[in-house]
C-alpha cells in the first residue's frame, strides 16, 4: 500500500498499533541484563534479537534473508503484550496454556493494523512459530542464544533462583542454536562449562 492509497482509518489503526507496542516495554522477563542490575523487558529483548539477526548472519549454516529475519525478530514476541512472558523453563500451567494465549494475543494485536500490514506481520509471527524456514530457524537460534549469553555474563542469577541445571540449559538451547549457529554454540557451551566448574564465565 502506497501512502497516497491510505485511508484516514488506516492511519488511525497504524497509530493505534504503534501506541499499543509501547506496552511491551512493561513486560518483564525472568533473565537479567548482562550487568545484573535488573530484569530485562520484552521490548529490550526484541531489539537485541533484531540486532543479533543483523550481525550473526555470517555465522549461520543456512543462507538467510537478513531483512526478513530482523523483521521476524522484532515481531516474534509482540504477543507478550497480552500473553505475558512464559518462563523458558516453565513446566506447569503457564506452559500448557502458552500457545492458546499467544494465538489469541496475535489475533487481537495484529488485528489492530490495516489488513494488508496485519497479514504481513502475522505471517512473520506464524512462520517463526512453525520454525520451518531458514529465517525462522535462525531467529529461533538467536532467541535461545541471547538469554543464555546474558545469564552467563551476569552470573547465572536466574538459573540459580529457579534451580536450572546445566543439562536443562543444554537441552533447551542446544537443539536450536547448535545446528543454526555452531560456532556460537561452541563458544556458549565453553562458557557454560567454565561457569559450572568455577561459578563464573569468561568471555
Amino acid at each position: 500500500m502506497q501512502p497516497s492509497d491510505m485511508q484516514p482509518s488506516d492511519m488511525q489503526r497504524t497509530i493505534a498499533f504503534f501506541m499499543e507496542l509501547d506496552r511491551l516495554k512493561g513486560v518483564e522477563r525472568r533473565n537479567r541484563l548482562a550487568d545484573g542490575s535488573r530484569r530485562e523487558n520484552t521490548a529490550e529483548h526484541s531489539w537485541h534479537l533484531g540486532m543479533a539477526a543483523l550481525v550473526f548472519a555470517a555465522h549461520a549454516t543456512e543462507p538467510v534473508d537478513v531483512g526478513r529475519a530482523v523483521a521476524m525478530a522484532l515481531a516474534h514476541d509482540i504477543v507478550e503484550i497480552d500473553a505475558g512472558d512464559t518462563f523458558a523453563y516453565d513446566q506447569g500451567a503457564e506452559l500448557a496454556s502458552k500457545e492458546a494465549r499467544e494465538q489469541a494475543a496475535a489475533d487481537r494485536i495484529f488485528g489492530l493494523l490495516p489488513p494488508d500490514v496485519a497479514a504481513h506481520l502475522r505471517e512473520l509471527w506464524d512462520e517463526y512459530e512453525r520454525g520451518d524456514t531458514p529465517e525462522a530457524r535462525y531467529v529461533m537460534a538467536i532467541d535461545r542464544m541471547a538469554p543464555m549469553l546474558l545469564n552467563l555474563a551476569e552470573g547465572g542469577t536466574t538459573w540459580r533462583e529457579y534451580g536450572i541445571t546445566r543439562d536443562r540449559v543444554v537441552a533447551r538451547n542446544g537443539p536450536h542454536v547448535e545446528p543454526a549457529l555452531p560456532g556460537v554454540w561452541q563458544h556458549a557451551l565453553a562458557q557454560l562449562d567454565t561457569f559450572v566448574e568455577t561459578g563464573t564465565a569468561e568471555g
